[in-house]
């Protein structure tokens, strides 16, 4: 009598694990899962030290009117959104991936309404699909 199911021994389930955990793909994810951790909490903590750039460059002027001219302030409140997505991706990458990317859309939007920062919104679009891919990633592989 054949045999109805499809009996794994321990061996081929180790191996099967031992290659799951190497995988390009595995790889791929814990790569993206780092640099969208770390990314976003950098970039949030130097809103509050403009050490990698002025930030309030990247407020088109009707946002800082808008504001009543608190754009500074506006930038310190993004910071604090950014360490909160990084955080979030660190240990929740399923949810927070997908914040990550919508608010690098949100991101290239607005530099879209600047003038002379094209190349910088279609740097961000490109890290808005890496976030993208890591939140597909995390399905199978967050922990």
């Amino acid at each position: 009598m054949e045999h109805i199911f499809d009996v794994k021994t321990a061996t081929d389930l180790s191996s099967s694990t031992e290659t799951r955990v190497s995988s390009p793909s595995r790889q791929a994810y814990q790569i993206l899962h780092l640099a969208f951790t770390v990314a976003p909490i950098l970039a949030g903590l130097d809103k509050f030290f403009n050490l990698l750039a002025n930030w309030e460059q990247y407020l088109p002027s009707f946002v800082n009117r808008l504001t009543g001219g608190h754009g500074h302030e506006l930038m310190l409140a993004v910071g604090v959104i950014e360490i909160v997505a990084g955080l979030g991706v660190w240990f929740k990458p399923k949810i927070f991936a997908y914040v990550v990317s919508i608010w690098l859309l949100l991101i290239v939007v607005n530099l879209l309404m600047i003038p002379g920062y094209f190349d910088v919104a279609l740097r961000d679009f490109g890290l808005s699909l890496g976030a993208l891919a890591l939140a597909r990633l995390s399905r199978d592989f967050d922990r």
